[in-house]
């Protein structure tokens, strides 16, 4: 049975997972409709992934005893300066999510609630590698000029199969 602290930080992550989801849609539209076609399908990827969290989180919730609350999400930015710049909020955006889902973990430690400390170190694990997948894309960019954005959007696609 879950405690009303335990409750309420992983609803908190609902919302965080969830807008992550839309915040990778808006991004993979507006690669889509300027014609980075990989990586528009990288991130709808993405934002498929970030779905499949906050769905594990809403079972969790409902499985330990708790109420899954969906809430509203804000509406993220649809227009993106560059490719540089929105690969360089991708893993800001990840750290965030890495440092919520840290405490998540201290809280557990803090009211003993060791089946969901257990629990939510996959959450951990994933955020490991997205942080790593983010930072590996940053500094294949690094590496390019807008003149090479062409191969690096058809080379993205393996990077979601190949880790």
């Amino acid at each position: 049975m879950l405690n009303n602290k335990i409750e309420k930080i992983l609803n908190e992550q609902v919302e965080k997972e969830g807008y992550s989801s839309s915040l990778y849609l808006a991004m993979a539209s507006w690669a889509e409709v300027n014609g980075y076609a990989g990586i528009a399908a990288w991130l709808y990827k993405q934002s498929d992934e970030e779905r499949q969290h906050m769905l594990k989180l809403i079972g969790y919730i409902n499985e330990r005893g708790g109420h899954a609350i969906v809430p509203a999400f804000k509406e993220p930015p649809a227009i993106q300066k560059s490719v540089l710049n929105m690969f360089e909020e991708v893993l800001r955006h990840e750290q965030y999510i890495s440092q919520s889902i840290n405490e998540i973990v201290a809280l557990c430690l803090e009211e003993k609630d060791f089946t969901t400390h257990n629990w939510i170190q996959w959450f951990v694990t994933e955020q490991i590698e997205e942080e790593a997948q983010s930072q590996k894309i940053l500094d294949k960019l690094s590496m390019l000029n807008e003149s090479s954005l062409y191969v690096f959007d058809r080379d993205i696609m393996s990077l979601r199969n190949n880790g």
